[in-house]
């Protein structure tokens, strides 16, 4: 529990979770990337006529958008955690808390989606 009687705790928790999402973020913008890639290098091969396959950069991206959208999840937990912890007088009145858990919480539902899609539409050129 916290003995600061400071609002500036609560801030640095969001801005923490706020820098968590930026980084569930990237994973997931990498791993769309990597897993896109794989068409993209098919696109330029010369064997036109043989049919696209899930291949290494695939799994690998698919697994980068996961990792994205469990950071995001995890991020959630723990800045529910540290908002546990908190006061009242350290949540200044009439501030809503949980907007960062709502975006987080829209950044990991959208990831595990964009892996489902993916995963059944992803070999397709």
């Amino acid at each position: 529990m916290s003995d600061l009687n400071d609002p500036r705790v609560l801030f640095a928790a969001e801005r923490t979770l706020l820098a968590w999402n930026r980084t569930s973020l990237a994973l997931m913008a990498f791993g769309f990337m990597i897993e896109r890639f794989g068409l993209f290098v098919h696109m330029l091969s010369l064997q036109k006529d043989e049919s696209l396959q899930r291949g290494f950069s695939f799994w690998i991206g698919l697994a980068f958008i996961v990792l994205g959208a469990l950071t995001s999840a995890a991020a959630i937990a723990q800045y529910r955690t540290v908002l546990r912890t908190l006061k009242p007088v350290e949540i200044p009145e009439g501030y809503r808390a949980n907007l960062g858990v709502v975006v987080n919480s829209a950044v990991a539902v959208l990831g595990v989606s964009l892996t489902v899609y993916l995963f059944v539409h992803g070999a397709s050129p």
